[in-house]
């Protein structure tokens, strides 16, 4: 841990503790037997699956490590290593596809996950994991990428509702016979109050080296900011996230002072609170040993980021004690729970609000055509205690 925080985050249980020592000694020489010693096999795989990190896990521990480790454990996460790499090919092709179908059709988009980032941040992309492609395009090219995503077989999850554009930042779709999922966002986040416009983050775009044709990403600083934005808004309740700062930090760059200033952050992301990079900085440094700038350690002094560190490493321990059997309703609570209270007054009235808009499970209750659409205002309480009263039955 980082002497020079004041606070000592003790990490528990010991599965957690190894998980972590792993993901934060890349020289798994440094690694003693003791750690590997009474520890709950099926727990720890587990863990790594939760928190997405067995691509570096398996990585790390199939040289060295297996006579420390049962056979049983390196094939586990050998098969979860090599499924992942499959998929991430299968996005990486895809990736591609999407990226010269909307340039052909003079969209702009940028990759803000998948492949295109792992490769960038970990020089490998079966190192890291993606679930589905999430893509930014500008909000005035929305109706015409969904109409490109139809004719080429994904079909739209989330059915259309009155005012969507404003209460969503990003729609759903789904390729059926590819299984691929694709998130097409105008915003990067929901309820955020001031961020970057499209434009100001295309002039700073990068280029990806390891596909044959065009794709584009965010430059290193908006890069940062967004997965730091990211993970908080999320709790970080994967270490995951936590890993891809720490490569940021550690491997690609030196951020610029400017950008760690409350003005830069609240140009960006989440309505300026600098104590989200404040947090970040407090738990990469504490768990993983990462190396911070005077003009870091200045940000992880503050007492809300500290505050904020520690519940996070509150949840993330009690995740790992955690039945995982229940833990998806535990994991909601405490995120929504979190969600709200990192939100600052004016973001809390606007969530709010905001709760009263319609939404896609309104409109899969009740079909209305598009000249009655507004009917789903008056409509919505109804909606939801119809749908409440059907599932308790």
């Amino acid at each position: 841990m980082n002497s020079r925080h004041p606070q000592d985050f003790k990490i528990k249980p010991k599965e957690l503790t190894l998980l972590i020592e792993i993901l934060k000694n890349k020289n798994d020489e440094d690694l003693c037997h003791e750690l590997f010693i009474d520890i709950d096999w099926d727990k720890f795989i587990q863990l790594a699956i939760h928190h997405r990190v067995y691509p570096i896990i398996y990585l790390r521990l199939k040289n060295k490590m297996n006579k420390w480790v049962p056979q049983n454990v390196n094939s586990a996460l050998y098969q979860k290593y090599k499924k992942n790499t499959f998929q991430m090919l299968k996005l990486s092709g895809e990736m591609e596809q999407v990226s010269d179908l909307f340039t052909e059709n003079d969209i702009r988009l940028l990759f803000l996950k998948g492949p295109a980032i792992a490769a960038y941040l970990y020089g490998d992309i079966s190192h890291r994991t993606s679930g589905d492609l999430d893509i930014l395009i500008p909000i005035n090219d929305i109706e015409k990428a969904e109409k490109l995503l139809l004719r080429s077989g994904y079909e739209r999850m989330e059915a259309a509702t009155p005012l969507w554009k404003i209460r969503y930042h990003h729609i759903t779709y789904f390729h059926v016979e590819k299984g691929i999922q694709v998130e097409i966002h105008w915003r990067l986040h929901p309820q955020s109050l001031k961020e970057p416009k499209f434009n100001e983050l295309w002039t700073r775009k990068q280029k990806s080296n390891f596909t044959d044709h065009p794709v584009y990403f965010f430059g290193d600083e908006d890069l940062f900011l967004y997965l730091v934005a990211h993970g908080a808004r999320h709790g970080w309740f994967r270490l995951r996230w936590l890993m891809d700062i720490d490569q940021i930090l550690s491997e690609k760059m030196i951020i610029n002072e400017n950008v760690l200033s409350v003005k830069e952050f609240k140009n960006h992301h989440l309505g300026g609170d600098i104590h989200f990079l404040g947090q970040t900085l407090i738990l990469v440094s504490q768990l993983f040993n990462t190396p911070l700038n005077e003009a870091m350690h200045i940000l992880t002094e503050k007492n809300r980021s500290i505050k904020l560190a520690k519940k996070t490493i509150r949840y993330i321990i009690e995740r790992a004690e955690y039945d995982f059997t229940m833990s998806e309703v535990y994991l909601a609570k405490y995120h929504n729970r979190y969600l709200f209270n990192i939100r600052s007054r004016q973001q809390r009235v606007i969530f709010i609000i905001k709760l009263f808009y319609p939404n896609p499970k309104d409109a899969d209750t009740l079909r209305l055509p598009k000249s009655l659409m507004f009917l789903y205002f008056p409509l919505r309480p109804f909606l939801w205690v119809w749908r409440k009263v059907r599932v308790s039955k």
